[in-house]
Order: C-alpha cells, then structure tokens, then sequence
C-alpha cells in the first residue's frame, strides 16, 4: 500500500498514539486502563505507521524484534508475583511501596507494563508477517 496520505499520518498518528498508551498505562491500576489497552494503542500507532512502509520500516521504528518485545514483557509480568511469594502471600499478591509524603508505587505497574509490552510486541508481530518488504 503506497499511499501520500496514510505515510503523512502513520507519522502523526504513531507518536500521538504511544504517549496516549503510555497515559493509559500510567493510570490503568487506579481507573479504567492499563497494560492491555495500553499496549492495543501503542500497536495500533505502529500498525498505522507500518502499513504504507512495509515490514522493515516497522521493525525499524521499534528498534527491538517484536517477539523480544513481546517476551520481556511476559517475563517482567511473571516477576512482579515474586514478591507476593517472597512475603508468604498467593503469587501476584502485589505489594506497595508508600513513602511519607503519600507517593506509592507497586508491583501492580510492573505487572502493567509487562502486559503493555507482552501486547505490543505481540500484535506487532502478527502484523509484521502481514506487511510486505517494500511496503507496496
């Protein structure tokens, strides 16, 4: 697919929708949101991006093999159980860190952004076997 308009906005789309994902990411333990539909909108962006470029053009704006992606987002996943088990608690039992001043952070997030990466690569890996070399 060679088309002026869809290069054009695969350029505005993809960074528009990567930092809507990451919004998502960021809020998805507290609201509606997360790893999942994060990582649908981040792939949606690439998706977008790589239609008209072909599958190099992809793999090339990821900078990492979408099945590397994919992998080390299912292992971080997997890892943030560790510390419920380590703490007598059933696996994926999150824990939370809270400081004085109220700020807290998680294993909650970890598990978010494994399941975000674990997405993406994912379905960018489906759609890179769809994409021709050339992008024609």
């Amino acid at each position: 697919m060679n088309s002026l308009i869809l290069q054009l906005a695969g350029r505005i789309v993809l960074p528009v929708s990567l930092l809507f994902s990451l919004y998502l990411l960021w809020r998805g333990h507290n609201e509606p949101g997360g790893g999942f539909v994060g990582g649908l909108i981040g792939a949606a962006g690439f998706t977008v991006y790589g239609l008209p470029r072909g599958r190099a053009r992809l793999l090339a704006a990821l900078r990492w093999s979408p099945t590397g992606i994919a992998g080390s987002g299912l292992v971080l996943a997997l890892l943030s159980g560790i510390p419920g088990l380590l703490s007598g608690t059933p696996f994926l039992t999150h824990q939370w860190q809270v400081w004085s001043d109220g700020f807290a952070i998680g294993t909650a997030l970890a598990f978010d952004v494994g399941v975000y990466l674990a997405v993406l690569g994912s379905v960018c890996a489906f759609v890179s076997f769809y994409l021709g070399e050339d992008g024609a």
